[in-house]
Formats: structure tokens, C-alpha cells, sequence
């Protein structure tokens, strides 16, 4: 990310001082917009964005500490679940800090370096959760569809095996979209039309052709967001159909219990995400993506502990149970 103050001092016309100049008059800070052309909501949105962002904190913190102090949980949908949990956590404290400064502060820039970390960070998280939401409906898969099989197939080692696939799909595609853009030159255009740096609105400020970027873009997009979504419905396809044939009716109220918590998870997630991404560019839709970005990077990370801990039976115990001693430990 080499970029200069702007320089006035070659006032010539010539080819030599018109290229010095392009190559000076790069930018070493961006103005992320995104919401000040809406100044009544502010602080309505200020106050919004505080609470979900607490509850998604605490919600996933607590997720997160008693599926790993609980030794009833420590199996594999629990394993897959706190390592979601703690995706939530960084995922969303990649980009509401700086939105909530912004949205109470004149001043809302944020330097290239710091644009392209955020960018990094919530490309690794995005895409790590959405391996990791293919994962977990792989393990409800195996382990309605496949029960006898399923101590076999989902060992201890195989779940590390997934979840760090996931991570190093996250890492690289994180690196990899932001290096590849904050690479490129990014000269006099610098007002982001967004409140955080998302690849498309980023993309638009350079000075280049970014057609190559925008069709990996595209594809990475469906590798990594379309192809998980069509795996999970298809597993979830055949958990539906192996339900339904269950003689017993308390067997079936059990798996559907068990897996709905996942799939209302996974419709949140990608069903925002998706309305986001496939609206036309025009200024209406950016204004609306803006308040859908809001939906996936705020709103559902704090109602997935939600959803978990009041339709699973097992983590209420737990927490209970950690509650408890947590009182007696402290007395």
C-alpha cells in the first residue's frame, strides 16, 4: 500500500512530471460515509448498534465459556458451535467499534492501512463461518442419516480437521481480496459509500481497471457463499426426508429440535447476505445495502446465542449448572 501526500510543487504538462504526479497524488486515508447522510437516525442508530453489539458480546461470550467448561458438551455439535461463537465475536468487533465512533464523531475517516485490515478481518471471518455453517449441517447430517457411523465419522480429529479448513479457506480468502485490492491505486476519489470497507464499495475508488478483481470477486462469492448454501439445503433435504420416516413421534420432535436451531441460523446468514449482493448498482440499492450490511453485521450475530441457548434444552443446563457453581466459587 504505497501512497503519497498529494505534491504541488510539478505545475508541467509534459509526460514525466504528469506521471510523477499520478504516482504522488495517492491517498492515505479513506471517509467512510456511512450513515451521515441520514443525520435524524443517528443517534437512534448509535443507541440500536450498542445493543446489539453488547448482546452479541455477552451472548457469544457466554455460548462460547459454557460449552467449554461443560463437559456434557464437549462433543462435536458443541465444538463446531463455540468455535462459531467465537467467530461472531471477532466478526462483528471487526467493524461496530468503528461504526460507533463514526456515527457519534465529525471525523470518520480511517487510513488505508486500517481500511484494508478491516476489509482483511471481515472477509476472513465471513468466510471462515460460512465453511463452518457447511460443517455443522454435515454433522447433522451424519449424525440423523447416519447414527451407527457417526462416532466414527466425526471423531475429535476429523471436527479439528474441518475446523481448520475453515479458518485457512478464511485466512487466505482474507489476505488474498485485500491485498489484491489495497494493491491497486487509489487516487483523488476516496469517500467510501459505506460504513465499513466491503469490497465493492472499495473496489469503485480506484483509479484502474478492476473488471479481473470484480469477476474473481463474483466467483469467489459463489465458491464460498453459494456453494455452502447449496450443500446445507440439500443436507438438510435428506435430515427432513430421514426425520419424516422416524417410527417414533418424540424421535422426530427431538432431531427437529436439534437441527432447527442451525437451519434458522443459516437462513438469517445467507438469506441477508444474499439480498445485499444481488441487488443492481444504483444509488437506491446502495442506500439499501447499507441497511441490509446492518441486518448480517450487526443483528444476527447477537440473535444466534439467542436461538441457540432458547431452543437447545442441553446448553440451558449447562448454564445453569455453570451459574451454580460460578455462585458457589464466589462465596
Amino acid at each position: 500500500m504505497s501512497c503519497l501526500h498529494y505534491s504541488d510543487s510539478d505545475k508541467g504538462f509534459n509526460l514525466d512530471n504528469t506521471m510523477k504526479k499520478d504516482n504522488q497524488s495517492c491517498l492515505t486515508e479513506m471517509i467512510l460515509i456511512g450513515f451521515s447522510d441520514f443525520k435524524t437516525i443517528q443517534e437512534l442508530l448509535f443507541c440500536l448498534v450498542l445493543i446489539f453489539y453488547f448482546i452479541a458480546l455477552m451472548g457469544n461470550s457466554l455460548v462460547l465459556i459454557v460449552t467449554i467448561l461443560s463437559p456434557t458438551l464437549h462433543t462435536p455439535m458443541y465444538f463446531f458451535l463455540w468455535n462459531l461463537s467465537f467467530l461472531e465475536i471477532g466478526y462483528t468487533s471487526s467493524i461496530n467499534p468503528k461504526m460507533l465512533m463514526n456515527l457519534l464523531s465529525k471525523n470518520q475517516t480511517i487510513s488505508l492501512w486500517g481500511c484494508g485490515c478491516q476489509m482483511c478481518f471481515f472477509v476472513l471471518f465471513s468466510v471462515t463461518e460460512c465453511c463452518l455453517l457447511c460443517v455443522m449441517a454435515y454433522d447433522r447430517y451424519v449424525a440423523i442419516c447416519k447414527p451407527l457411523q457417526y462416532p466414527y465419522i466425526m471423531n475429535y480429529r476429523e471436527c479439528v480437521n474441518f475446523v481448520a479448513a475453515s479458518w485457512v479457506f478464511g485466512i487466505l480468502m482474507g489476505l488474498g481480496q485485500s491485498v489484491s485490492i489495497f494493491t491497486l491505486p487509489f487516487c483523488r476519489l476516496n469517500r467510501i459509500s459505506h460504513f465499513f470497507c466491503d469490497i465493492m464499495p472499495v473496489l469503485r475508488l480506484t483509479s484502474t481497471d478492476t473488471y479481473k478483481n470484480e469477476v474473481a470477486n463474483a466467483i469467489l462469492t459463489m465458491v464460498f457463499a453459494l456453494v455452502p448454501l447449496l450443500f446445507i439445503l440439500f443436507s438438510y433435504i435428506l435430515i427432513i426426508s430421514t426425520i419424516l420416516m422416524m417410527p417414533a413421534a418424540k424421535n422426530r420432535q427431538k432431531a427437529f429440535s436439534t437441527c432447527s436451531s442451525h437451519l434458522t441460523v443459516v437462513l438469517l446468514y445467507y438469506g441477508t447476505i444474499t439480498a445485499a449482493y444481488i441487488h443492481p448498482n444504483s444509488a437506491n440499492s446502495q442506500d439499501n445495502n447499507r441497511f441490509l450490511a446492518l441486518l448480517y453485521t450487526v443483528v444476527t450475530p447477537s440473535l444466534n446465542p439467542i436461538i441457540y441457548s432458547l431452543r437447545n434444552k442441553e446448553i440451558k443446563a449447562a448454564f445453569k449448572k455453570t451459574v451454580a457453581k460460578l455462585c458457589v466459587f464466589l462465596r
